[in-house]
């Protein structure tokens, strides 16, 4: 949600035709994966008309003005900050949770805009992240297979047949899920929570035990000697700063979830998904003659595309012209995921390939879902030394390739979670049982993504 009044003045995005022959519906005419299976047809069409009645979560003029502000970072002169759980649940909807990842994010964006001497456009993984992409459609434990758990946008966790037959109820759930969300951010904004002249506000209990906590004291003092210069030398209060933007992604994955909230709006032309500002789409869904392509093809909002080592030159290409022929700048955001392994041989090849499109679009790093793997222990992790790894070759690959990174994605948490090895602490296989909390991905933890965030500033001022 745009939290600020205004963001300052910026091009206008162009204007171009709507997509032709094309209306929300127009997916199902295309084979669809990753949906959920409905016992009771009758009740999801009850459900889903319901869902299109209910208010929107996002406006039209918040959505044109994140697609300027990724227009501006596509030009070099924005950092896109994108973070949150790598899946919300019902449970998590509570104000200590929110508070917290609310907390990290503005304190790893107080970090880069500190460091890199630029506006940095805060994007939330919540509000909405609640259905996951699944590797099988069913999940066997001791002989009993059972639907697999896609989120509880569709089932529940538990592994028990009543927890995991796809109940269309949790449709409008997560709708009110979401919605409650927004306000309390919206709320916390308003209150001056993200006023940088109270960088206190933002501190949580555990910061002080932290081995970066001088480091960021540091940084925090030298932003408020700073704000009071100004303060003295213009005679008043630096007003903008004491509100920040602040918007909501999440995979659009589910899609009949997505339909019912793409809606028309007074004095603007085309569709738009108003249930987020930022939907992405998955590798696992990204086929050319699929459903989800079909639906991002018609929606006005700026989509992110995730990109993997599976992909290649010519299907990138492909997607490019199908989601974005009229190549409006702001629209597009390219998501790569190659893992620490593979980013050197698979990425530069994809960089020339859409450079020679001559389509505008903004790179981000999505260093994590490349570099999972499971203990000896069968516990689903990923080191922080792989994930840094990934993210200073991100920056070198672009630099070598006459290109440029303008953002990074990372699933984390607010919490002191045990879910990723590594970092300032040296967190350790054996640590991981100590508080591991994820039902699907592991999630960098506060002080994992505060280091991330200092970590990319370090590797900006070496010149990369």
């Amino acid at each position: 949600m745009n939290i600020s009044a205004g963001s300052g003045s910026t091009a206008p995005v162009q204007e171009v035709n709507p997509a032709d022959d094309w209306k929300p519906t127009s997916w199902q005419d295309f084979p669809a994966l990753q949906q959920a299976s409905y016992p009771d047809p009758v009740a999801l069409d009850l459900a889903l008309k319901k869902l299109a009645d209910l208010p929107p979560l996002v406006t039209s003029w918040e959505i044109l003005s994140l697609r300027e502000q990724i227009a501006e970072a596509q030009a070099g002169k924005r950092f896109v900050l994108q973070g949150g759980d790598c899946a919300e649940s019902f449970a998590e909807c509570c104000s200590p949770l929110i508070t917290n990842r609310l907390k990290v994010l503005l304190q790893m964006s107080l970090a880069l805009v500190h460091g890199l001497q630029m506006p940095v456009v805060r994007i939330g993984r919540f509000a909405g992240q609640y259905a996951k992409p699944r590797s099988s459609d069913v999940e066997t434990r001791d002989g009993v297979t059972l639907p697999s758990y896609r989120g509880d946008l569709v089932n529940a966790f538990d592994f028990d047949e009543a927890s995991r037959i796809p109940d269309p109820g949790r449709l409008l759930q997560a709708h009110a899920y979401s919605a409650l969300t927004m306000n309390f951010v919206r709320s916390l904004a308003d209150g001056g929570f993200a006023d940088v002249h109270h960088t206190e506000y933002w501190e949580l209990g555990w910061l002080d035990h932290s081995p970066l906590a001088d480091e960021f004291h540091k940084l925090t003092e030298s932003l408020g000697q700073s704000l009071r210069f100004m303060e003295t030398i213009t005679g008043r209060d630096v007003g903008s700063l004491k509100r920040v933007d602040f918007f909501t992604s999440h995979e659009a994955l589910h899609l009949h979830y997505e339909q019912a909230q793409t809606r028309q709006v007074p004095r603007q032309w085309g569709w738009f998904n108003l249930g987020t500002h930022f939907p992405w789409i998955g590798m696992r869904t990204a086929d050319l003659d699929g459903a989800h392509v079909e639906y991002f093809r018609g929606i006005r909002n700026p989509i992110g595309i995730k990109v993997g080592p599976g992909m290649d030159k010519g299907w990138l290409a492909a997607l490019l012209e199908k989601l974005n022929p009229c190549r409006e700048a702001g629209r597009i955001v390219l998501i790569h995921r190659m893992g620490e392994a593979k980013i050197e041989e698979h990425l530069p090849p994809l960089i020339r390939a859409v450079h020679d499109t001559g389509s505008p679009v903004l790179w981000i790093a999505d260093p994590m879902h490349g570099n999972t793997e499971s203990t000896g222990d069968g516990i689903k992790t990923r080191r922080f030394r792989k994930i840094m790894g990934e993210m200073d070759l991100a920056f070198e690959i672009h630099r070598d390739n006459d290109s440029r990174l303008g953002g990074v994605h990372l699933e984390l948490t607010g919490e002191n979670v045990t879910e990723c090895t590594g970092g300032a602490r040296d967190l350790s296989d054996e640590d991981l049982k100590r508080d591991y909390k994820s039902t699907v991905d592991p999630r960098l933890n506060y002080e994992q993504s505060l280091e991330m965030a200092m970590l990319i500033v370090r590797k900006h001022r070496q010149g990369v």
